[in-house]
C-alpha cells in the first residue's frame, strides 16, 4: 500500500488507517454497544497484515478501554511490525459515563503520561486536542502538547475537530502536524475552509467518520437502525432519524450500481470519495473485526474517475435536496 507525508512531520501513513473509536465499547457516553476485546486486536494485527501502518485511537474511546487494547495488539504485533500510533488527550470520561473537556495543561500532561502507560511505548508518534473545548483554554493545552515534544514524550502534535481561527491561535505557539475533521458524503463542512487553509499551510489531514459511522456502507437498513444495541449512541442521533435516514438509505441504494462498475463496495466507495481530494492525508476507517478491515484496507488503492465523481456528487446534491 502506498504511504503519504502527513503534513512536514517525518511520518509516512498509507491513506487508510485504523480507527479504534468503537473498540472502546458501550460504557460510555459515545459507546458503540459490546465489543468482544478479542476481535479488538485481531481487527488491530489483521490491519497491519494487510500493509495499514497506522491507528488512531484517543483516551476518550471508553475511558482508556482503547488504548488498552491498542497497547496489547502492539506487543502482539511486536518491535519490527509495530505501527505508527496516533491518539488524542483533553476529553475525559466520566465515573457516569459522561464526558467532560480540559485544556489546562496540568490535566493535558497527565493524559499524555496516562496514554503512554495504557499504550505501553515510550514515545506517542502522534498526539492530537481532540476538540477545542473550552475554546479559551486552547493556547494552554496546545502549549502543554508542545512541552510534551520537548520531554520527548510526543514526536509531532495536531489538532481535531478545530476551526481555522483556532489553528492560527496554535501555529503562533507550535507548528500543527495535522488536522482531524469529520468527513463524508453527509458532511462536506471541511471543504470550504479547513482544506484550503491546511494545504496552504502544508498542515496533514486525517479525516474520521468517512462511512459516517456506518450509514454509507450499504449495511444499514431501518430494521438494522432498530436492531441496534441499546448502548450504541447511533440509536439517537440525528442522522439515524428520520428524514435524513430514509434519504441517506436511498442514496446508497443509488450509489450502488457505481460501486459495482468500478467493483468495489459502497464502504470502499465512501471512503474512496473522502481520498479524492488532495489536501486529505488519509481516513480513518473503523473496525471491530479482521473481517471488516479486510474489506476496507482495499479503499487505499482504489482512484475513482472524474465521471465516477461527478455522478456521486450529483447524488449526494439530490439527497440533500429532498432534506431542504
Amino acid at each position: 500500500m502506498q504511504t503519504r507525508q502527513l503534513g512536514c512531520s517525518d511520518l509516512h501513513i498509507t491513506p487508510i488507517g485504523v480507527g479504534t473509536w468503537a473498540i472502546g465499547g458501550g460504557e460510555w457516553k459515545y459507546g458503540w454497544g459490546a465489543q468482544d476485546d478479542g476481535d479488538s486486536v485481531a481487527a488491530i494485527v489483521r490491519a497491519v497484515e494487510l500493509g495499514i501502518n497506522w491507528i488512531d485511537t484517543a483516551a476518550a474511546y471508553g475511558g482508556g478501554h482503547s488504548e488498552v487494547r491498542v497497547g496489547e495488539a502492539l506487543r502482539a504485533l511486536g518491535e519490527r511490525d509495530r505501527p505508527i500510533v496516533a491518539t488524542k488527550c483533553s476529553r475525559i470520561v466520566q465515573p457516569d459515563g459522561g464526558v467532560s473537556s480540559c485544556l489546562k495543561a496540568q490535566s493535558i500532561k497527565a493524559e499524555v503520561d496516562a496514554s503512554l502507560r495504557r499504550l505501553g511505548v515510550g514515545c506517542i508518534d502522534l498526539m492530537q486536542v481532540h476538540w477545542p473545548d473550552p475554546p479559551e483554554d486552547v493556547e494552554e493545552g496546545w502549549g502543554a502538547l508542545a512541552e510534551c515534544v520537548q520531554a520527548g514524550k510526543a514526536r509531532w502534535i495536531g489538532v481535531s475537530n478545530f476551526s481555522v481561527e483556532q489553528m492560527r491561535r496554535c501555529q503562533a505557539i507550535h507548528p500543527i502536524t495535522s488536522l482531524q475533521p469529520p468527513y463524508s458524503m453527509l458532511n462536506r463542512g471541511v471543504e470550504a475552509e479547513l482544506l484550503p487553509f491546511c494545504a496552504e499551510h502544508k498542515i496533514g489531514v486525517i479525516v474520521y467518520s468517512p462511512m459516517h459511522r456506518g450509514l454509507l456502507t450499504g449495511g444499514f437498513s431501518h430494521q438494522r437502525v432498530e436492531e441496534l444495541d441499546p448502548t450504541d449512541h447511533r440509536r439517537n442521533a440525528p442522522d439515524f432519524q428520520e428524514p435524513a435516514l430514509s434519504a441517506t438509505l436511498t442514496l446508497v441504494d443509488k450509489l450502488r450500481p457505481i460501486a459495482e462498475e468500478a467493483r468495489i463496495t459502497p464502504a470502499q466507495l465512501a471512503i474512496a470519495w473522502t481520498l479524492r481530494r488532495s489536501e486529505v492525508t488519509a481516513a480513518i476507517v473503523g473496525a471491530r473485526r479482521p473481517g471488516q478491515v479486510e474489506e476496507t484496507a482495499r479503499a487505499g488503492d482504489v482512484t475513482l474517475t472524474r465521471d465516477q465523481i461527478a455522478r456521486i456528487d450529483a447524488l449526494i446534491t439530490e439527497r440533500d435536496r429532498t432534506l431542504a
